[in-house]
């Protein structure tokens, strides 16, 4: 029988993931919105890609090496559904790699430099929706079943 403490800190933990989802997809739409409308000659678009990228690379790094790796212990059932999030996690490098790289390029520029990197943020956006639901229901199902994280 999972103990109060325990069953506290699973909520928190599906909370804490929910919550870190939105507060990433808002920044990538923050950024995604105001391509094109300011000036880039002060570097703000390629530090705001390179800031979101970095956030994004250490939240999967995280899930990667933490939760999903306790999931895994607690629940080997959940290997394939763990190894289907790790993967995606490495295909939404790809494309963070691909945008650090078109925004470094655009810098001070307009028009297609501007527009490729649009695309490219538009196709994260879906991509990351798309695995953060599936995440939050596979990963939020195992932790409401319970007595998943052992030792509190």
């Amino acid at each position: 029988m999972a103990s109060r403490n325990e069953g506290d800190r699973v909520v928190a933990l599906s909370l804490q993931l929910s919550q870190a989802h939105e507060e990433l997809l808002r920044r990538l739409h923050e950024i995604r919105s105001h391509l094109g409308r300011r000036r880039l000659d002060d570097d703000v678009l390629l530090t705001h890609c390179l800031a979101f990228c970095a956030a994004l690379t250490s939240h999967h790094e995280g899930e990667d090496e933490g939760l999903f790796a306790e999931l895994v212990r607690a629940r080997p059932d959940l290997a394939p559904t763990i190894e289907k999030l790790v993967e995606d996690h490495g295909f939404i490098s790809s494309i963070l790699s691909r945008v650090g790289e078109l925004a470094d390029r655009a810098v001070g520029s307009q028009g297609p430099a501007l527009e490729a990197i649009g695309g490219e943020l538009d196709g994260l956006a879906a991509i990351m929706e798309s695995h953060f639901g599936y995440e939050e229901r596979a990963i939020g199902q195992a932790l409401d079943d319970g007595g998943v994280l052992e030792g509190g």
